[in-house]
């Protein structure tokens, strides 16, 4: 995909008073508008919020329309769960770690360094009580939000310059968000976020000495590998990135039960949609970004991993000993439950998996 065929779509465009009309009511069909984070067309991310918007509309025979905005066509990209907090919007479909600055606890349903894999955040949210201290948080802002697709193990980065160990950190100018953000910034980089569609110009102006934003899918149709060649696998932040579909709550209570049953259920169809989508396409969208750009796959050195574990523990320490007892509950609840999983994750599937790079060719 070419990267100006969405981006060009995703400037940040002020939203007009007619587009931003009451949706329409008649015979008992609704419309509502949701507001993304993501680019048009956007591999994966978009596509499955457009996809999302689609199976709604289509498992509701149309008494639920979902009508899809992309970054920027109605509010900028990072305005998204606002436009649904003070009404404007009734959906917005984005990455809870994106609103920290609201709920420190947000970016745990999201990824959290060296935390839950895809599997794993499933299992806390809807077996372990994740999705009911979600609820908690979300209910402080009026809305409600439900998992809505997954990317896997992310990427680690693109940089200008290899890495040759953690001094090469100091100082970094990188886009990274959440609490892998922070865990940046404890090993000496100058973190900032963006959106998807900002990120480019930032790495090619030089404002950016580094960014990431998901992985060869994402990447290679944002143009990433024409700036900076140095590919950085995997990530230790972002073990298993879900993204969220936000709604008004009391809109959604008002939905009788089985239109509710349709966005929670095609919620978590579209959560395993989009892993999958990602799991068919990141390794062939590598093999293009080296076969044919040149990029250099790299993996972190030794004491960058170290001491991003180590900066990790230091912030979750200081998010379970925080005032705000959300915070402290969500991570209480993370932490116990990635103790439990992890036995499951590390003792069978790392065992098989090891077992298996080691002695079955084919």
């Amino acid at each position: 995909m070419d990267r100006r065929s969405f981006i060009k779509k995703a400037g940040l465009a002020g939203a007009s008073a007619a587009a931003l009309a009451t949706p329409a009511i008649a015979q008992g069909n609704q419309t509502w508008r949701m507001v993304t984070t993501w680019p048009k067309n956007f591999p994966g991310l978009g596509v499955g919020a457009q996809r999302l918007a689609d199976r709604i509309t289509a498992a509701s025979g149309g008494r639920l329309t979902i009508q899809v905005y992309a970054a920027g066509e109605l509010v900028p990209p990072l305005q998204s769960l606002d436009a649904v907090i003070d009404g404007s919007a009734e959906m917005s479909h984005g990455a809870a770690y994106y609103w920290q600055n609201k709920s420190a606890g947000l970016s745990f349903f999201t990824g959290v360094p060296f935390g839950m894999t895809s599997r794993e955040m499933a299992a806390w949210v809807r077996y372990m009580g994740g999705q009911e201290i979600w609820d908690e948080i979300y209910d402080q802002f009026g809305v409600q939000g439900f998992l809505s697709g997954d990317t896997g193990t992310q990427a680690g980065g693109w940089f200008r310059n290899e890495l040759t160990g953690l001094d090469s950190v100091k100082g970094l100018r990188f886009r990274t968000p959440g609490l892998g953000g922070r865990v940046w910034e404890k090993l000496g980089a100058t973190v900032t976020n963006m959106a998807a569609g900002e990120i480019f110009q930032a790495l090619q102006s030089g404002t950016l000495d580094a960014a990431e934003f998901v992985g060869p899918y994402n990447d290679l149709a944002l143009g990433f590998y024409q700036v900076a060649k140095n590919y950085y696998f995997p990530s230790f932040v972002e073990p298993g990135l879900a993204t969220e579909l936000v709604v008004n709550k009391a809109k959604y209570q008002e939905l009788p039960s089985d239109l509710q049953a349709i966005v929670k259920d095609i919620c978590q169809a579209e959560y395993d949609q989009v892993a999958s989508d990602f799991y068919a396409n990141d390794p062939r969208a590598l093999k293009t970004l080296v076969d044919e750009h040149g990029v250099t796959v790299r993996q972190f050195p030794d004491d960058i991993i170290e001491a991003g574990a180590k900066a990790a523990t230091e912030i979750l320490s200081e998010l379970r000993d925080s005032g705000d007892a959300l915070t402290k509950k969500t991570t209480e609840s993370f932490i116990e439950a990635l103790n439990i999983v992890r036995t499951r994750t590390e003792g069978t599937d790392g065992a098989f998996v090891k077992a298996r790079e080691a002695y079955f060719k084919i």
